[in-house]
């Protein structure tokens, strides 16, 4: 085993290439953790779970555009058509599509003067069916009753709170921790009551990338705006396509005075929603796979330049007895010197990074797991990217020595 102090002394009187690939280690290191930390949130954020049956549902939007439009008769004429098709679980209507990054909220408090701080959930308005259409569990309470599904908000029903709500586990957990949420009363408006009838399982709402929000949801108990609503409608699994082609050619003929704008699986809002994520994550993959190659290659070239400015050298030490397996240790000690130190100073930046990313972006601190492979894996690359150079040297013959004397 060679020893490392005349190394570190041949790196200290020739130091300049050395500090830059130590410098150039420890930003790889530092961006590396980082980025791919974020990247994982990423990908956590966009594969977790969303409470609901989101890969078998579809979404429809029908709008009336004649004055002898019936919104009411329509409506009640096309849940019964969506319900009553062999494949489908459950359908309702709704102002608000799930997962799409756009839709309802307001503000539910616990006080009647509507002091106390409030809490702003995702507003999904449903009829009896609403839970099933969904597919959420009920962990406490009930479903809605037909009679309890109140009209529309029209110019001659306004600011009306309704009768019913049924909450999500979160929202429940925020409006009165500790206690079960049943049955009890909270506020839209001041002097605008509301009562719990049920709590759901935890659920994501229409906006899954709101850190605050995005599992803050209430169901209403009240039949959506004449525009602007949606049909919900869940699927056995398999026959989702199938029901999808059924209803838009039924519902674009069987009403002449509306237009169905849209039938689309439920995937696809949240495939657009997600999209941000999924760009973050596939540029800041790119970004650090380019940036470790940088690193490689330099580590390569600071190898590839001692080995040929030293050949004399190499050639001497040959001559005078030192083995192939000497010269291969002596260069990759030099590298590991190099890299240790990189990557020394790399932890102290990743950490800096990554409080300070928790700090102005509200992201979770670095994990150290994350920190740890990638020291790991920085040292082995390095290790690696001077191999090759370092395996030229050792071949290097004695009678080099004698030639360039």
């Amino acid at each position: 085993m060679l020893n490392a102090r005349p190394i570190l002394s041949a790196l200290l009187r020739n130091k300049t290439g050395a500090v830059l690939v130590a410098l150039q280690i420890a930003i790889s290191l530092a961006l590396l953790v980082n980025a791919v930390y974020i990247v994982k949130l990423r990908i956590d954020r966009m594969h977790r779970d969303t409470g609901f049956d989101d890969q078998n549902i579809f979404v429809v939007s029908s709008e009336g555009f004649t004055s002898h439009f019936n919104f009411e008769a329509s409506l009640r004429t096309d849940l019964d058509y969506l319900r009553g098709l062999d494949g489908v679980v459950a359908a309702t209507v709704t102002n608000a599509i799930p997962l799409s990054g756009g839709g309802s909220s307001d503000q539910l408090s616990v006080d009647p003067e509507g002091k106390s701080m409030a809490v702003p959930p995702n507003i999904f308005q449903t009829d009896e069916d609403g839970l099933k259409a969904f597919g959420v569990r009920l962990i406490a309470g009930r479903e809605f009753k037909k009679d309890e599904i109140m009209p529309p908000v029209t110019e001659n029903i306004t600011d009306v709170a309704p009768a019913n709500v049924i909450v999500s586990q979160r929202l429940a957990e925020q409006l009165f921790p500790h206690q079960s949420a049943v049955g009890k009363v909270v506020y839209e408006r001041p002097g605008k009551p509301s009562t719990i009838v049920g709590v759901v399982a935890p659920m994501l709402g229409s906006w899954p990338f709101s850190p605050q929000q995005a599992d803050l949801v209430a169901f209403e108990a009240r039949l959506p705006k004449l525009r602007g609503f949606f049909f919900l409608v869940r699927t056995r699994p398999g026959t989702l396509d199938r029901l999808m082609r059924t209803v838009e050619e039924h519902m674009t003929a069987s009403n002449p005075d509306r237009v169905v704008k849209f039938v689309q699986p439920l995937s696809i809002f949240k495939k657009r929603t997600y999209s941000g994520d999924r760009s973050v994550s596939i540029f800041l993959s790119v970004v650090t796979l380019l940036l470790i190659s940088v690193t490689c290659l330099g580590i390569f070239g600071l190898t590839t330049f001692n080995v040929s400015s030293r050949t004399k050298q190499i050639g001497t030490r040959r001559a005078v007895g030192a083995r192939r397996s000497d010269i291969l240790h002596y260069f990759m000690v030099e590298n590991g010197l190099i890299t240790t130190t990189g990557v020394a100073v790399g932890c102290v930046l990743a950490l800096a990074i990554g409080y300070g990313l928790s700090v102005k972006l509200a992201l979770p601190r670095l994990d150290l797991y994350f920190l740890v492979g990638g020291v790991a894996l920085l040292w082995a690359l390095g290790q690696l990217a001077a191999w090759h150079p370092a395996r030229r040297a050792a071949s290097v013959p004695p009678s080099v020595a004698t030639r360039t004397v």
